[in-house]
């Protein structure tokens, strides 16, 4: 993954990002050397978050498949979380 400065960041501003992002949907930006951020076009952002979303409808689901869940009312998931603490 292609790599911004934070010195090339200072220096040339969002048209650093831009630049990168023209050909690739993330880029990494540095600082002193080390990767410390990660910066992508909304479109790439909103995939991403639809992934996590799926990735996490999925795992509900093999939850429920395995019976790894509760079925009752909210007063008695509250009893459950206070009986917990």
């Amino acid at each position: 993954m292609p790599h911004i400065s934070a010195n090339d960041l200072k220096v040339k501003g969002v048209v650093a990002i831009e630049a990168m992002l023209a050909n690739q949907p993330e880029a990494i930006i540095s600082v002193r050397g080390k990767e410390r951020f990660v910066v992508m076009d909304m479109e790439q952002y909103h995939y991403l978050r639809e992934c996590e979303l799926e990735a996490a409808l999925a795992q509900t689901r093999a939850d429920l498949a395995e019976g790894r869940s509760i079925k009752g009312s909210p007063e008695e998931h509250v009893a459950r979380l206070k009986a917990a603490a």
